[in-house]
């Protein structure tokens, strides 16, 4: 009788930080919530055939024009960003349009952490996700790929 055959599963040692990929996306008129999606995949490593739930097997994503990106319907007025002090009463809001003034890439930062599993890995995970405002990025030596969404 043959032996059951074993299943692969990755280690941390396979996946060393220096040789990971970079993929390029640019977020200029981008639905918000289809993009965080496809960049949490990314940033996880479900994209390649060698995913393991518990193992960093992702790449790094540059995010340019961040300023750009769409939200569909109403979201610009009816969708509010909640942060609290600890202390009572101070909890405070702030709508998805004073947010895209202020801080375009905590919009997006914080859809694509919302998209990634909730636990120690996920600290490790966004790291790897770099955002910036305008079509610069201080990148270009990693050569990044483009990411077609």
């Amino acid at each position: 009788m043959k032996p059951a055959a074993k299943s692969y599963c990755a280690k941390k040692e396979d996946f060393p930080l220096g040789s990971r990929e970079w993929f390029l996306v640019d977020a200029d008129g981008k639905s918000l919530g289809r993009m965080a999606c496809k960049i949490a995949d990314v940033l996880r490593g479900k994209n390649k055939p060698s995913f393991t739930p518990h193992v960093d097997s992702g790449a790094f994503v540059i995010v340019i024009n961040a300023d750009k990106v769409a939200l569909s319907g109403k979201k610009l007025d009816q969708k509010f960003y909640y942060r609290h002090s600890g202390y009572l009463g101070h909890l405070r809001s702030t709508s998805a349009r004073e947010m895209m003034k202020k801080k375009p890439d905590e919009v997006i930062r914080k859809a694509v952490k919302g998209m990634l599993p909730h636990n120690r890995l996920s600290e490790k995970l966004i790291v790897k996700l770099k955002i910036y405002s305008g079509k610069e990025h201080p990148h270009a030596a990693q050569s990044p790929a483009a990411l077609e969404l």
